[in-house]
């Protein structure tokens, strides 16, 4: 004989979960763990679940590959680095005592070629007249191109005196860069005296 329940059964409202449990279910996810798996751990529904993950953008972080080692081995490879490092340090740091010793009024005389646009621009801006003229002289006096000037005496654009000073000495940038001769000959772009490159 079978037996019937006769209480009747009253509907089950939607399932309500915190931030709280929402914030682990995403977490989770976001660290691998399957849909299902959540959806049965934290007694939610997964077509909720995948609501709320395109909702919020939920992602994976992709696995990150171990960096092979190098030739070299670890050892050296650190070491290596920390001589470049060093090297680098000594370098900027000179390049810093000269930069600053031309912008506060002493000689260009040594300020490295890329970084004399720069230079002149801020000497022209802070330093007055005088330094101007004795800008214009000194860059003559070295047979540089006086085309770096307007007519009425101020400089032209900073990017220009690069490109220009660029192009004056591209075969140095090249072999400073490892260049060899014949290969990427349009790099850098030599630029013409009436600004066409």
């Amino acid at each position: 004989m079978d037996y019937f329940d006769d209480e009747p059964q009253t509907p089950r409202g939607p399932k309500i979960r915190s931030d709280d449990t929402w914030a682990e279910v995403r977490r989770a996810w976001e660290a691998g763990e399957t849909g299902a798996s959540l959806a049965r751990r934290y007694d939610v529904g997964l077509a909720n679940l995948w609501r709320r993950r395109a909702s919020e953008g939920w992602s994976r972080r992709k696995p990150v590959d171990p960096r092979p080692e190098p030739v070299e081995g670890w050892d050296r490879h650190a070491e290596a680095a920390l001589a470049r490092f060093e090297h680098q340090r000594l370098e900027t740091r000179a390049l810093a005592e000269q930069l600053c010793k031309a912008m506060t009024g002493g000689s260009l005389e040594g300020t490295p070629i890329w970084h004399l646009a720069f230079v002149l621009h801020w000497r022209a801006e802070h330093l007055g007249e005088a330094v101007i003229a004795a800008d214009r002289a000194w860059v003559a006096g070295r047979g540089l191109d006086l085309s770096l000037w307007h007519e009425d005496g101020t400089l032209l654009p900073l990017w220009w005196i690069d490109e220009v000073v660029l192009s004056a000495h591209r075969e140095a940038w090249r072999e400073d860069h490892d260049l060899p001769p014949g290969v990427a000959p349009h790099v850098p772009v030599p630029v013409k005296r009436d600004g066409v490159r």
